[in-house]
């Protein structure tokens, strides 16, 4: 047989559901019955793929028909060929709905310790086949992974407008808060003054972030220094540890701290410092049906928020 003229078009899709129908009623009564078409519609279009093939694929008998060799081996093709056809269904309904896929988010702080978790809780819980990805990194490298089309969303503090490239949806407000163990010191103040905070060591964000940037204007407005003794990251998992195991202070997301037992807030007013957190992505792209499900749950908790 030549496997050319397989492809070359005149093979169609019909055919593949004429063996198969054909395969489970054993005679050409049944498959036309079954295919709501007349009997010689269904004798025609099996002379006709015969003749595509070459080779007999039925015997004809007075009480139906009957596979050859070659019948059986197409049949178990043909319904491969079907099922294949049919997965593919389901699957770009799956994706249509969002039922299934990758959904691929960056965050910092700001979000990611109440508002992330509880949206992807929600999402899941509705459709437990869909992936999400959460990648940590500094707000400059997660605007370059969204612009380089890596991930879909960032979730995080918003300190500037809608632009060309990208569209920012403000979600909440979550003002920052000087946060410490649960037992710090400090607590115990009656009034807290910016020497007593240059007593203590401090957790800050990078300087490539534009929250150090905001606290260190914010701090030469208030007459107060950037602290010499600093330690400088954003892992919020590290932040803690230290925390708690020192008395340390750090600049965090009062959900963050409100959700958190083991840590408390020092009675000390950071209002200047933006504090809208919202959802960035491209406005270059719509977003896919996943990424799009999970910006709706990320509102939904926002709204609650």
């Amino acid at each position: 047989m030549d496997t050319a003229k397989l492809l070359d078009g005149r093979l169609k899709l019909r055919h593949f559901v004429l063996i198969d129908v054909l395969s489970q009623q054993g005679t050409i009564v049944g498959a036309a019955t079954a295919l709501h078409v007349t009997q010689p519609v269904v004798t025609r279009a099996l002379q006709e793929l015969e003749s595509i093939l070459g080779v007999q694929l039925y015997e004809r008998g007075p009480r139906g028909v009957t596979p050859t060799t070659y019948g059986v081996a197409f049949a178990s093709h043909a319904c491969a060929v079907l099922a294949q056809i049919a997965q593919a269904g389901r699957h770009l309904t799956d994706l249509s709905e969002a039922k299934s896929g990758v959904v691929d988010i960056g965050t910092h702080l700001a979000g990611s310790s109440i508002l992330i978790p509880r949206a992807i809780a929600r999402l899941k819980s509705e459709r437990p086949l869909l992936t999400v990805v959460v990648r940590e990194g500094s707000p400059i490298q997660l605007l370059a992974d969204l612009r380089a089309g890596r991930l879909d969303l960032i979730v995080g503090r918003i300190v500037s407008p809608s632009d060309a490239e990208t569209t920012r949806m403000p979600l909440c407000s979550d003002p920052f808060r000087l946060a410490v163990r649960a037992n710090h010191p400090l607590l115990s103040a009656h009034a807290i003054v910016s020497n007593d905070l240059a007593a203590y060591p401090w957790i800050l964000p990078g300087t490539d972030t534009s929250l150090r940037r905001e606290l260190e204007e914010y701090w030469v407005r208030s007459g107060f220094e950037v602290p010499a003794n600093r330690v400088e990251l954003t892992s919020f998992l590290t932040i803690r540890q230290l925390l708690n195991s020192s008395d340390m202070i750090a600049v965090l997301p009062g959900l963050i701290v409100r959700h958190d037992s083991s840590l408390a807030e020092l009675p000390f007013d950071l209002q200047e410092v933006s504090h809208a957190v919202g959802a960035t992505y491209s406005a270059c792209r719509t977003l896919d049906p996943a990424a799009a499900a999970l910006l709706a749950k990320l509102r939904e908790v926002a709204s609650e928020l």
